[in-house]
């Protein structure tokens, strides 16, 4: 893969993909796929199969929580926050961007600026290939959903409401 083709986020993802020995095909797409409707659409798979990576924090201990998420789930926060011992709140655009150095629409699972607990939505599971966000609201990568759980040694719970 030419990487010198990529954006600098971009090319942040696969080399923090490499690092976690999972080097994969990350693609920079004229669509949009900020969105997972416009994610799955654009590489033409099934919404459910698109891995959303979704940031939160604690109410009390302002602990940055990433919820990797099946495109086409909601999450319940109650669930998750149960396992924390804590209630989470989603973080704005400014401080999502901060924490991980990716801008929404296009945080990636993994080269964040920040280390945060990490919950992995056990759908996902039923999939051989999802795709996840590479650092733009252009870019993606596919992968197993195994390695993706394996590199980001999230904690796999029932997330959806």
């Amino acid at each position: 893969m030419n990487v010198s083709k990529l954006s600098a986020s971009a090319t942040r993802v696969f080399r923090a993909l490499a690092e976690k020995g999972l080097p994969c095909d990350v693609r920079e797409l004229s669509d949009s796929t900020r969105s997972a409707a416009e994610a799955a659409e654009a590489v033409g798979c099934h919404v459910s199969q698109i891995a959303k990576s979704l940031v939160f924090k604690g109410e009390h201990t302002d602990q940055g929580v990433l919820v990797i998420a099946s495109g086409s789930n909601r999450v319940d926060l109650r669930k998750i926050g149960c396992l924390l011992g804590e209630d989470l709140i989603r973080m704005e655009g400014a401080e999502v961007n901060r924490r991980t150095g990716f801008a929404i629409g296009g945080i990636p699972p993994v080269g964040h600026d920040e280390k945060m607990s990490c919950f992995f939505d056990h759908d996902l599971l039923a999939f051989d290939e999802i795709w996840a966000a590479a650092g733009t609201p252009f870019a993606v990568f596919p992968c197993k959903p195994t390695d993706l759980l394996r590199i980001t040694a999230a904690t796999v719970v029932d997330l959806a409401e």
